[in-house]
């Protein structure tokens, strides 16, 4: 039933920004074209350390970054001059393609009182004939993504289509990601349409196939079955996957079919040829040198 079970690994960001980092895994990579996944917070920071929690302008190649709050608010730049303040419930869908920069702040104290700050951030791989196309960037508010409900369930698609839901969230390829929430003791299943599927326990715990797990795991399951999930209390998933897209080189921030392509990026990073934002260009984040990295393995990425 199980294909496997994912551990969310600690990554360290900036300070006071640790992050459960799920996606990519040694043992598996991606999960439909999802190829990246991290859960930040829930994050309290004292406000003169705000600053420092700040995710300086980077680069992006070959993706999707897409993010999505449970709570707080953080300020989007890039390098197509658009600025965008990003709450919760709302979708930021940006489309890297042949290259863009962003930067995410967090300017207002007041968002990160009470470690009240929780955001998933997600990255999905583009399909080979769309890895160079134009850079993009969309916004989609709370009441352009449908939400269903039932006993002691509710869900949002926040993109894709499942369970005879869809909306206009742009995407490149067959995918679904949800949000759902369920009450003690609710059960609910997984959409069968997709081939590769996985739930991320955000909050909460779950019984399936009469085992336990718990917040922090991802369960990535084999096509075809169709398990029970039942909520041993109240539980928040991320539900994600669709169909996949063959192999795909990740480093850095960098995501591409080619590996020579990668390279590209990192060349046209260093040499300013990739364009910095421009309400926010006054410092970024270098190449990382990452020379005692072992052959093979990932490089660090940034948040999104």
């Amino acid at each position: 039933m199980l294909d496997i079970v994912i551990e969310a690994r600690k990554a360290s960001l900036a300070p006071g920004m640790d992050v459960g980092r799920i996606l990519p895994f040694r043992m598996r990579r991606m999960v439909g074209p999802f190829i990246f996944m991290d859960h930040a917070g829930p994050v309290q920071v004292e406000p003169p350390l705000v600053h420092n929690m700040d995710v300086l302008p980077h680069p992006h190649i070959g993706l999707s970054t897409v993010s999505y709050l449970f709570g707080g608010q953080v300020t989007h730049r890039d390098s197509l001059g658009v600025e965008q303040i990003i709450l919760p419930g709302e979708v930021n869908w940006m489309t890297a393609g042949s290259g863009i920069s962003h930067s995410e702040r967090f300017e207002d104290p007041a968002a990160l009182a009470g470690g009240n700050l929780e955001m998933i951030q997600t990255w999905v791989a583009l399909p080979e004939k769309d890895e160079e196309a134009a850079p993009a960037f969309d916004n989609y508010k709370p009441a352009q993504l449908p939400i269903f409900t039932d006993t002691g369930v509710w869900m949002r698609l926040i993109a894709g289509d499942a369970y005879g839901l869809r909306n206009d969230v742009k995407t490149h390829s067959p995918l679904f990601y949800l949000h759902v929430q369920l009450d003690t003791g609710a059960r609910f299943g997984l959409p069968m349409e997709h081939a590769e599927r996985g739930i991320y326990i955000a909050k909460g715990s779950l019984e399936v196939g009469g085992r336990m797990y718990s917040a922090g795991q991802m369960l990535v399951f084999i096509k075809g079955v169709d398990p029970v999930l039942l909520a041993k209390e109240p539980t928040t998933l991320m539900l994600l996957g669709g169909e996949p897209l063959g192999e795909r080189f990740i480093w850095w921030n960098f995501v591409s079919s080619k590996k020579e392509r990668i390279e590209q990026a990192k060349a046209d990073w260093q040499a300013g040829r990739i364009l910095l934002p421009p309400n926010d260009n006054l410092e970024f984040v270098p190449l990382p040198e990452d020379k005692s990295r072992p052959a093979g393995s990932p490089a660090p990425q940034a948040l999104s």
